[in-house]
């Protein structure tokens, strides 16, 4: 893996456990894991250009997004490489600095462009078969956190983010 400066992730069964409440007006309700929030917050802090690529339109998603600020958040994607490449040209990077985490087969063709690739331990076989990095946790459980923390101890910036916080840094949102 060479230095990894974007961190992506799908929503639904990889920030979340996947499971999908519908209010009366069709509005999908979402659980989030706070330390999948502060270690997404972190790497932000950190200059990581940090987003989202998922299938579905939700506000929930968008305020998500907005409240960790992250800097993108692609919704409603049926071709999340062909996002993810116009986020990438954006930015200037290569495919091989971009880390992707997806838990199903609509994220396979992404986790194999991508330069690092992450699954929840509760994804699709082929997901993790496909995988750099698969997660003890699953999805909105900790998976992120942990695929953050891989890619910042390879970056050799884990010291870095914790001590951070010894510090007295700003407040990170979870």
């Amino acid at each position: 893996m060479g230095r990894i400066r974007l961190i992506a992730f799908d929503v639904d069964g990889t920030l979340t456990p996947g499971t999908l409440v519908l209010g009366p007006q069709g509005e999908a309700y979402k659980l989030f894991y706070a330390k999948d929030g502060l270690a997404i917050s972190l790497a932000h802090r950190l200059g990581y250009v940090t987003g989202l690529i998922t299938g579905r339109f939700s506000e929930t998603v968008r305020r998500r997004q907005e409240e960790l600020r992250m800097d993108f958040a692609s919704m409603g994607i049926s071709d999340k490489v062909a996002a993810m490449d116009a986020v990438r040209r954006q930015h200037g990077l290569a495919w091989e600095e971009i880390a992707y985490m997806g838990d199903d087969l609509n994220d396979l063709a992404l986790m194999e462009k991508a330069g690092f690739s992450g699954c929840p331990a509760d994804g699709a076989e082929e997901n993790r078969a496909a995988a750099d990095f698969v997660s003890r946790w699953p999805g909105g459980a900790g998976a992120a956190r942990e695929f953050i923390e891989a890619i910042l101890k390879k970056d050799g910036r884990w010291d870095e983010a914790v001590q951070s916080f010894r510090e007295g840094a700003a407040a990170v949102r979870q």
